[in-house]
């Protein structure tokens, strides 16, 4: 196969055939990968779906306590705003918070303002560190989270001692201040917490875990009796759930950074995988060793060798290399044709004097100088152009 042949079969354009052929393994790749998100999507789209919602009968809703209070004549009441929980709080009236931790300092603060003296109860579900020492006054939340879901009670709160065992364990809790009621311990930091108002016969409870007001646990253990206890001690149960679009977090101030909202840990499980993928490249730079040469286990046709070769310069576009490299092989072959060494057949000067005196330098229409030392072409056409005239160049220095 000659150089021209070669170049012009490369530069066809591809068909269709090829070209799936080339991007069939991506594009297989990319439907696999959405349709594992579309099944995973559909799968954890009712993980929580309403979840601590009493209006909601999803397995992480808390519809079947708000119908259990119901039987005992307390009505519940969800609200979604600040303003709604505050002028809720009073002495007849307790106020579930669904998600402390949801709410800015500010609200916070608010918050316990409203119902610090309401002479009613507040239950806060598993504050953490962020909301508990605000709306619970001395109690500090504990870093480490409880092993063991199921706990005993193991203080003398009466609606513990009677409900027993249940399913408290989540956020374990230290109480700074005495006088509190300290029950269902984990290693010996409590996991639930009455606290009692300072005056008046009002108290917030804080509770480590949501698990006992769920529909799909509130059938075991004492759950039901706990969650009963504590939410029908008032005629009245306000379900506050934090929104989103509740004007009053509009604080700029209290705002989260964002270093607060990566889960505790982050940076050690940051420094593990820096430390795994460092182990793993010098793994991987241990294997690979220095080339070793080897012999091919069959002989290779040049024409082959040629055409694989063309094939990757047209996939980069390196017509420059390309034309480098016919210019080289051609000029290599003509030098002796003209009595010059091989050794100077690169050099300008020597070869083509010794061209000149052999040809016409406008046979071909362009000097030789351009021919063979010219800039690389601007595109395949001139890569091809280029790839005839030096063939037809090298043909009339044979027949000279």
């Amino acid at each position: 196969m000659t150089t021209e042949a070669t170049f012009r079969s490369t530069s066809v354009s591809r068909t269709p055939g090829q070209i799936w052929a080339r991007a069939r393994g991506v594009v297989i790749a990319l439907v696999l990968l959405l349709v594992a998100a579309v099944v995973i999507a559909a799968i954890r789209s009712n993980e929580r779906h309403g979840s601590l919602d009493p209006r909601s009968a999803d397995p992480y809703g808390s519809r079947a306590v708000a119908e259990l209070l119901a039987d005992r004549r307390v009505d519940t009441r969800v609200v979604t705003t600040l303003d709604e929980a505050r002028a809720a709080a009073g002495p007849d009236t307790t106020l579930l918070v669904a998600g402390p931790d949801l709410l800015t300092h500010r609200q916070q603060s608010q918050l316990r303002s409203a119902t610090a003296d309401s002479d009613g109860r507040t239950v806060l579900v598993a504050p953490g560190s962020w909301s508990v020492e605000r709306l619970a006054p001395g109690v500090v939340a504990d870093p480490a989270t409880s092993v063991d879901s199921t706990l005993s009670p193991d203080c003398s709160l009466p609606a513990a001692r009677r409900a027993g065992s249940a399913d408290t364990g989540g956020i374990r809790y230290t109480v700074t201040h005495p006088g509190n009621d300290e029950c269902y311990p984990s290693e010996r930091l409590p996991t639930l917490v009455r606290v009692p108002a300072t005056s008046g016969d009002g108290d917030t409870v804080v509770l480590g875990a949501p698990d006992i007001l769920y529909n799909d646990t509130l059938d075991e253990q004492g759950n039901a009796s706990l969650a009963l206890q504590l939410l029908g001690s008032r005629p009245h149960l306000v379900w506050y759930l934090p929104s989103l679009s509740d004007s009053s977090a509009a604080d700029p101030n209290d705002e989260k950074s964002f270093l607060d909202l990566l889960p505790s840990g982050w940076l050690w499980g940051t420094l593990q995988l820096f430390f795994a993928a460092a182990l793993a490249a010098f793994w991987r730079a241990r294997r690979l060793g220095p080339l070793v040469p080897e012999k091919l286990p069959v002989a290779i046709r040049a024409s082959e060798t040629v055409e694989g070769r063309a094939r990757l310069y047209r996939k980069t576009n390196a017509r420059d290399r390309a034309a480098t490299a016919l210019r080289s092989t051609t000029r290599t072959r003509l030098a002796p044709l003209v009595g010059v060494p091989v050794t100077q057949a690169h050099a300008p000067e020597a070869l083509l004097a010794a061209l000149a005196a052999h040809l016409d330098s406008d046979t071909h229409g362009q000097s030789l100088q351009s021919l063979l030392f010219g800039p690389p072409p601007g595109d395949d056409a001139a890569l091809i152009s280029l790839a005839d005239q030096l063939d037809a160049l090298e043909r009339e220095v044979r027949r000279s």
